[in-house]
């Protein structure tokens, strides 16, 4: 399977066809109108951003210009239902989802209704035997406890008649979710989701925990109006924006607009984070709290939070977020760090399984999809592995855990083939499935695995080209190693924080000589590179199959990053991609 990438070099104009000299014209008038660098407005052109409001807003993102949560439908009436259920001193139930979103929004609404002084309880499923979203057993566990009020996040969308039964067993019911509105919706409760019909909330785009935020600064504002807290202390909201910052990285959402002022004001926040869970996460990760960032998040945090719900235990990544006592925060962080290296091994091994396997199938390269099963595949792991996949042989990819006669899947694709409506296509095949463009989860008798296989790939040997299965990178701009400075640096890292919707530039630079090169942890490269005199160590995650490269003349595709290490520091070249000239 191909490995090649074709790389895309930006133009610096809102149109990729306009003439070269004119595209440099635009981005130069955009920074003088703008007050910023002709590098920031090329790169925030490049990321669709290039109107004065727009880039000043991005350039400085503000809590100031956080939009009225009222303006989302069904915010008045989920905050009256709310209000009314303090009021009547009901018994609260937040439910959540297992994963890194849900738990903090989670975790968010139960410390909120804490600090206001609430009864308030939780319930997370579990992913293996529960699944997503809510479920009847669960409702009726929540309406045994005598829960009033039941309050879902990340969730809720989609169960219909789960909903009703609970209002039939004597719970009112808000929904908070932020996932796409099913044909035929019909909300039975007050339900909070930018993207249901005739929503003017004009972002559409928050993760869950970010709706929980919107609606704790909502209720927080009707109990102020009603003299709430003209008794008491009014809760900080600022206070709960690290757990906003890590859910929001986490779920993977763009870092625009909205979630660009939650996530950085969040990143502040957590340098001095109130919640012990917080701050013994980065303790175990060894992580300084002065110099958290994005990849932090969604690299070694995000994945610690996301591992016991993967491997069944969602309980541990809802209890160090909402636990105050230091010694138990230490003790919970160092479990679910145990529990991801524990996922980690899984991952690896059944990754390994499946080298072996499209080893040894004979045409694997005139495939355009991988559908691969195994024998008591872990069912946490398999949308990772399909990640993997999908990041190493950039084709749509089905991972399919078997047991007992049963299949169950998870699915993630490539941008130019639409998962869902390809699955949609062939639903007579599967006991159960949903999900979107580019992920799927599933279930199907063992017996359908080989007529799902054959079906998708016919319907991608329709829909596909050739090219489609060719990952592009692509690259901002060209740049000369004698650009790059520590005043570079201070310009792109104004537009942080990078993550979906808003990716760390991406810069190449021609004819450089290789000075050295090694491997170093397996599968990764390290070496120098040089051109008119000026030298800078570079790094190539993944990129060890290039060694050597001593004495060869490279192009290479690459981010400039500080390399901080006891003390020092240097300019080094993060490399995603290089050619030999």
């Amino acid at each position: 399977m191909s490995v090649y990438k074709i790389w895309n070099l930006k133009f610096p104009s809102p149109s990729p066809d306009a003439p070269k000299c004119e595209a440099a014209l635009f981005a130069g008038k955009l920074a003088s109108e703008a007050g910023i660098a002709p590098l920031q407005a090329q790169l925030l052109i490049n990321r669709n951003i290039s109107d004065i409001k727009s880039v000043r807003s991005f350039i400085s993102p503000s809590l100031r210009n956080m939009i009225d949560p009222m303006l989302m439908k069904g915010m008045k009436e989920a905050t009256e239902t709310i209000i009314t259920s303090i009021a009547k001193q009901e018994k609260i139930t937040i439910y959540g989802d297992y994963d890194a979103d849900g738990l903090t929004a989670t975790a968010l609404l139960v410390n909120f209704f804490s600090d206001l002084g609430i009864p308030v309880s939780s319930y997370i499923p579990n992913r293996l035997n529960e699944g997503y979203g809510l479920n009847m057993e669960a409702v009726f566990r929540i309406a045994e406890k005598g829960s009033g009020l039941l309050i879902t996040v990340d969730c809720g969308s989609s169960n219909f008649e789960e909903i009703e039964f609970a209002k039939k067993s004597g719970i009112k019911v808000v929904v908070t979710d932020h996932h796409q509105i099913p044909d035929g919706f019909q909300p039975l409760c007050p339900v909070v989701n930018p993207n249901q019909p005739g929503c003017p909330f004009p972002f559409k785009e928050l993760a869950g925990v970010g709706l929980a935020f919107f609606l704790a600064v909502a209720v927080r504002a009707g109990l102020r109006k009603k003299d709430w807290f003209k008794s008491g202390s009014e809760p900080d909201l600022r206070e709960y924006l690290d757990l906003v910052a890590l859910g929001t990285v986490a779920d993977r959402v763009p870092l625009l607009d909205q979630n660009r002022i939650l996530v950085n004001s969040g990143m502040e926040v957590m340098k001095r984070s109130r919640w012990a869970g917080i701050n013994a996460m980065q303790e175990v990760a060894a992580i300084p709290s002065s110099e958290i960032t994005p990849y932090d998040l969604a690299f070694k945090l995000a994945p610690c939070l996301n591992a016991p719900g993967r491997m069944g235990d969602p309980d541990i990544g809802l209890q160090i977020l909402t636990q105050n006592k230091n010694i138990l925060a230490m003790d919970f962080a160092e479990k679910i760090n145990a529990i991801n290296k524990q996922r980690r091994g899984i991952e690896k091994e059944i990754l390994a399984q499946i080298e072996t396997i499209l080893g040894e199938t004979r045409g694997i390269n005139d495939l355009k999809t991988i559908v691969i099963s195994g024998e008591g595949w872990h069912k946490g792991v398999l949308g990772i592995v399909a990640s993997r996949l999908v990041e190493k042989y950039h084709r749509p990819s089905l991972v399919i855990g078997i047991k007992d006669g049963m299949a169950y899947g998870s699915g993630r694709s490539i941008d130019n083939f639409n998962l869902y409506s390809a699955l949609s296509r062939i639903k007579y095949v599967f006991e159960k499935f949903g999900g979107h463009a580019h992920a799927a989860g599933f279930s199907l008798k063992a017996s359908n695995v080989r007529i799902l296989k054959k079906e998708l790939e016919a319907i991608a040997g329709e829909t596909m080209r050739e090219e489609d299965l060719i990952p592009t990178i692509d690259v901002d701009a060209e740049i000369l190693l004698k650009d790059i400075t520590p005043e570079t640096l201070l310009l792109i890292s104004a537009l942080s924080p990078f993550g979906q919707g808003n990716p760390a530039p991406l810069f190449l630079s021609r004819s450089l000589e290789v000075l050295d090169s090694r491997v170093v942890g397996k599968r990764h490269l390290k070496f120098s590179v040089c051109r008119e005199k000026e030298i800078f160590g570079a790094i190539g995650f993944g990129l060890a199959n290039h060694h050597p490269l001593r004495g060869r003349t490279i192009d290479m595709i690459f981010t400039p990053e500080w390399n901080r290490w006891h003390g020092y520091e240097s300019i080094q070249l993060k490399v995603v991609d290089l050619k030999n000239v």
